[in-house]
């Protein structure tokens, strides 16, 4: 058995939901909690998401992530250098 503290606001919100429907709190709750659950089991990462578009429009420079900072100043010297 689960025990949960619920808002004053989610609170009276269910009481609300349990009076037009005339259904008990429990069932509506438990309702919720395998409307939550399905929706969410299948649930792909950020990663899984966007894997097939990683790298698709990448320069070719693997050098980029870790060099940034020299990179910059190369080009703000060549910027101001003329």
């Amino acid at each position: 058995m689960t025990t949960i503290r619920l808002s004053q606001e989610i609170e009276e919100e269910l009481r609300t939901i349990v009076n037009a429907e005339h259904r008990s709190k429990s069932d509506i709750i438990k309702q919720a909690l395998l409307e939550y659950i399905n929706r969410n089991r299948n649930a792909k990462s950020s990663y899984e998401l966007g894997k097939e578009y990683f790298g698709q429009h990448g320069s070719g420079k693997t050098n980029l992530s870790r060099d940034y900072k020299k990179l910059i100043k190369e080009k703000l010297n060549a910027k101001f250098s003329r």
